[in-house]
C-alpha cells in the first residue's frame, strides 16, 4: 500500500487533447449541406449536359464522403479518449481523417481531370441557364459550409513559454473539411464562369477548360494536407521549435549536462511529448530537468533519462542547483 501511494504522484490520464465538439458540429452540418447540394448538382450537370456542373457534383459527393470522414474521425477520438490501447491519446486518430481526406481530394483532381478532358475533345451542347442557376445555389451551399467551418480552421496559437510569431497548431481534421468546402466553392466559381462564358460568347470549351483548372487547383490544395497530416503521423516534426526549446534548456541549465538523444512528437494540437537523454557529472535525478522542461507548457508528456559520468571533454564542470 505504502509503494502504491507512492507512485500515485508520478501517474497522468493520457488523455493530451480536449476534443473540439463546436467544430464536430459545424462539420456535421457541412456534410449534410454538401450531401443535399450534390444530388442537386449530379442531376443537373446530367440533365442539363454541363461538364463544369456534373464534374462539380461528382466532387461534391467526394466531399460529402470526405466531411462524413471527419465528423466519424471527432466521433472516434472521443469514443476511445480513455482506452488505454492508445499510448499517447486518440488525437491522431482526427489527424488520419485528415490524411485520408486529402487522398480523396487527389481522387477527384484526377477524375476531374479525366472527365474534362474527355468533354474538351468530345463537345456537346449544354443548357445553360438552368446550368448556371444549379452552379450559383451550389456557390451558396459552398459559402454557407466555409462559413459554418472557417472559426476553427486557422488554429491556435503557440503559448509556450518562447513565444514563435505564425507558429500555428491547426486543427487538421477540421482544416481538410474546410479545404474540401472551399475547394467546391472554387469548383463553382470556375463553372459559373465558364457557362457565364459559352452562353454569352459561344465559347463551349470554357467549360472542360475550367474543369481542368480546377482539378489542378483541388490537386495543390490536397498536397499540401497530406505532406502537412502526414509529417503528424510519421512523427516527422524535429524541426518544430519546441525542439530547440527544449535543447535551449538543457544548454542553460545551472547543472552542465550534454544532450545525448532527443525524441518530439506530437500528441495533441500544439501538444507534445519528449524523451531525453543526458549525460551529466552532476549529483541531480530525472526530476530536477523534468522541472526545468515544464516552463514550455507544450510539453505535456516529458520523459528524462540521466545518465552519471566523470567528468570528462565536453562536459561543463558541474555546478551546485
Amino acid at each position: 500500500m505504502q509503494t502504491l501511494q507512492t507512485t500515485r504522484g508520478w501517474q497522468h490520464a493520457h488523455v493530451f487533447d480536449d476534443g473540439n465538439p463546436l467544430a464536430q458540429r459545424a462539420t456535421l452540418w457541412a456534410a449534410v449541406l454538401t450531401a443535399v447540394m450534390m444530388v442537386i448538382e449530379i442531376a443537373g450537370g446530367w440533365i442539363f449536359n454541363s461538364m463544369a456542373l456534373l464534374a462539380d457534383g461528382w466532387h461534391m459527393s467526394s466531399h460529402t464522403v470526405a466531411l462524413g470522414l471527419s465528423v466519424a474521425a471527432y466521433a472516434a477520438a472521443r469514443r476511445f479518449a480513455d482506452d488505454r490501447r492508445f499510448s499517447f491519446g486518440t488525437w491522431k486518430i482526427e489527424v488520419l481523417g485528415g490524411y485520408t481526406s486529402a487522398i480523396v481530394l487527389a481522387l477527384v483532381a484526377a477524375s476531374m481531370l479525366w472527365q474534362s478532358v474527355a468533354r474538351l475533345l468530345a463537345p456537346s451542347p449544354i443548357h445553360y441557364d438552368q446550368a448556371i442557376a444549379i452552379a450559383v445555389l451550389g456557390l451558396g451551399v459552398n459559402l454557407a459550409c466555409a462559413w459554418l467551418l472557417r472559426g476553427e480552421d486557422h488554429g491556435h496559437a503557440h503559448h509556450g513559454h518562447h513565444d514563435h510569431p505564425g507558429h500555428v497548431h491547426h486543427d487538421l481534421n477540421l482544416r481538410s473539411a474546410y479545404l474540401h468546402v472551399v475547394a467546391d466553392a472554387a469548383t463553382s466559381v470556375l463553372a459559373i464562369v465558364a457557362l457565364f462564358g459559352g452562353k454569352l460568347r459561344g465559347a463551349d470549351w470554357l467549360d472542360p477548360l475550367m474543369g481542368i483548372v480546377g482539378a489542378g487547383l483541388v490537386a495543390v490544395w490536397a498536397a499540401g494536407l497530406m505532406r502537412e497530416s502526414g509529417r503528424v503521423l510519421l512523427d516527422a516534426e524535429m524541426n518544430a521549435p519546441v525542439v530547440a526549446e527544449i535543447r535551449e534548456v538543457i544548454d542553460a541549465s545551472p547543472v552542465p549536462a550534454t544532450l545525448c538523444d532527443l525524441h518530439v512528437w506530437r500528441v495533441g494540437r500544439g501538444k507534445y511529448a519528449c524523451i531525453v537523454s543526458l549525460a551529466t557529472d552532476g549529483d541531480v535525478g530525472p526530476d530536477y530537468f523534468k522541472q526545468q522542461l515544464r516552463i514550455h507548457e507544450e510539453l505535456v508528456h516529458i520523459s528524462v533519462e540521466v545518465n552519471r559520468v566523470a567528468a570528462a571533454p565536453g562536459l561543463r564542470p558541474a555546478a551546485a542547483p
